[in-house]
């Protein structure tokens, strides 16, 4: 890693979630610890960077949606490091004036994402915790780029289930609905443990290790996390059949273990 990246404060002995999910997409900003970690994955999950780049697809695809449903700014929390098809990227395709707001709490996100957004004034980041949204709302760097009187599209991208139980995941949820004006929108993607509980469990043992837990929840649990929000076509799926592109074939779906969805606020 360039160390133009690193902040002095940046503690690379335990690994982030961030950074081994920039591993698995191929970027490079990663560490050892970092890249210790994804191999444990990967002996797990041997597919796990082609379902981290399908996760990665599913977001672009929910962007694109929200875009061209006359949504023009985004909130994407947990938004990790920055790479190829960034939300401001996808959603400035459709309409050049949607704004977007990244939100992370790990440092080497934020630094990176500072450096590629230097001079776009529709875009923006802030170091805050998904845990206390309330926080992220009330920002000022938040609220001087987005208008949270009008539609916002909030992202949740493979996020809660970084979140504990005790930790009320659904109540982050909840917040932001509670937040959104009409025509918002919620666009969430989340490990599942129904296709394959073993996996999944040892997969968040490993995460014991990291920044943050991995939580796989059930359909039902996760679906729980769109109270409020009436669920777009197809519902909540695994996430390669959201809307899949007219060229993606799809086999196997389960094996991707993450579902994801978008909801439309009333």
């Amino acid at each position: 890693m360039d160390s133009e990246w690193i902040p002095p404060e940046v503690d690379g002995q335990r690994p982030s979630v961030a950074r081994v999910y920039d591993f698995l997409l191929g970027g490079g900003h990663n560490f050892a610890s970092d890249r210790d970690l994804a191999t444990g994955l990967l002996r797990i999950e041997p597919q796990a960077r082609e379902l981290a780049h399908a996760n990665r697809a599913f977001l672009r695809r929910a962007v694109r949606t929200a875009a061209r449903a006359g949504v023009d700014q985004f909130v994407d929390i947990g938004s990790g490091i920055p790479t190829q098809g960034n939300v401001h990227e996808v959603a400035q395709s459709v309409n050049p004036d949607a704004r977007v707001v990244y939100v992370d709490n790990d440092d080497v996100a934020v630094a990176h994402s500072r450096v590629i957004l230097a001079g776009n004034d529709r875009a923006t980041v802030i170091q805050a915790d998904m845990r206390r949204p309330g926080e992220i709302l009330s920002d000022p760097e938040l609220n001087r780029v987005v208008d949270l009187a009008k539609p916002v599209a909030f992202l949740l991208v493979a996020a809660l289930h970084l979140v504990k139980d005790e930790e009320d995941p659904a109540g982050i949820a909840a917040v932001l609905r509670d937040a959104g004006a009409p025509g918002s929108h919620l666009v969430l993607s989340h490990l599942t443990h129904e296709a394959q509980p073993g996996k999944t469990a040892a997969i968040g043992k490993l995460y014991d290790r990291a920044t943050s837990p991995a939580v796989s929840r059930s359909h039902a649990e996760i679906l729980r996390f769109f109270d409020g929000w009436d669920l777009l076509d197809p519902g909540l799926v695994y996430v390669p059949l959201w809307r899949p592109d007219d060229d993606d074939e799809v086999r196997d779906p389960e094996r991707f273990l993450v579902f994801g969805g978008v909801g439309r606020r009333p």
